[in-house]
């Protein structure tokens, strides 16, 4: 008895170094996962802070709550499912979606550099006073725009754990759903109350609180900016990226291969720095592929007749005409 009761304890104990094993597993994928999807990452921490632009301070936390509801909603009902089937029945689709997904990334990100170098930038809503329809009618947008972002979030993150068994798939990805979404709409909160903060902190007695508060206020629209900006650079990069890697595995190997042999010399040339610098080069390598990428697609949809900028224009110019 007192046998086959060690025995049966050695075995718990395996099955528990096991399971412990698993979930460490599933946590080194996850974050694995999750850093690929950073450049998304990034820009919808970017995105979202606009929809809640004018709006009352007492309901830009409902709002933004309502909106991560959502978004989750998106990623495991809708897109997770979906990309688990892909990866199980046609993983061969999954290369060329994800160039997909890349493709917007860097039509994304070199848009908002033309913005930036035309000055053309879209009219902004600023509206102070919302209804609960217009309010629906704004997190219903955003839930939508959530939708693209979140579905190459989940598609870059699946790449990375294709060869895990299924169920393991289907683990990591809900870990980083659920991680992504309370890490963006987390900071996108702590962002849009920040002003808020920095003006009660203006109202305290103590002079160093004050000068904090201003500071924050002040602070606001540079960290807007800022990351606006990183978030710009790491769709470029990341879009390019998958481009280049996408390409390779299809079998167009020139691209990447020269890029990652540029890496590698670059490593081996520069001693104790050589991994930040190579991964430097391949950074910015990727993220000029992404700039002429981004930059056929602009030109494709803004000057072409069939891109969007024409009739936009068409309509602007008519709407001119009419109010003259």
């Amino acid at each position: 008895m007192s046998g086959g009761l060690f025995a049966l304890l050695d075995d718990v104990a395996a099955m528990a170094r096991l399971a412990a094993a698993s979930v460490d597993d599933v946590s080194a994928a996850a974050g694995r996962a999750s850093m690929k999807a950073a450049g998304v990452v990034v820009d919808d921490t970017a995105v979202t802070p606009q929809y809640v632009q004018g709006v009352a301070a007492k309901r830009e936390l409902p709002m933004i709550k309502r909106i991560a509801i959502g978004s989750i909603r998106n990623k495991l009902l809708i897109i997770l499912p979906a990309a688990l089937l892909l990866s199980q029945f046609l993983p061969g689709l999954l290369t060329p979606i994800l160039m997909l997904g890349g493709t917007f990334l860097c039509y994304e990100g070199a848009e908002k550099v033309w913005e930036r170098l035309s000055g053309h930038h879209p009219e902004e809503q600023q509206t102070t006073n919302f209804d609960a329809d217009a309010e629906k009618t704004m997190v219903s947008g955003a839930i939508r725009t959530d939708l693209i972002l979140s579905a190459e979030i989940m598609v870059i993150s699946l790449n990375e754990v294709a060869d895990e068994p299924f169920v393991s798939r289907a683990v990591i990805l809900v870990v980083v759903a659920i991680l992504i979404t309370v890490v963006v709409y987390g900071i996108v909160a702590l962002i849009v109350k920040m002003d808020d903060a920095g003006l009660a902190l203006t109202q305290r007695s103590s002079a160093a609180a004050q000068r904090f508060g201003h500071g924050l206020v002040r602070a606001m629209p540079g960290l807007l900016a800022t990351i606006s900006l990183v978030g710009t650079v790491a769709m470029l990069w990341v879009g390019g990226h998958i481009l280049l890697v996408g390409a390779d595995d299809l079998g167009w190997h020139a691209p990447y291969s020269w890029v990652h042999h540029l890496e590698e010399d670059v490593h081996h040339a520069t001693g104790a720095f050589g991994s930040t610098l190579g991964w430097l080069v391949n950074t910015s390598l990727s993220a000029v592929a992404g700039v002429l990428v981004g930059a056929v697609v602009v030109v494709v949809m803004h000057f072409l007749p069939f891109g969007h900028g024409k009739g936009h224009d068409k309509s602007a110019d008519a709407s001119e005409h009419q109010a003259g």
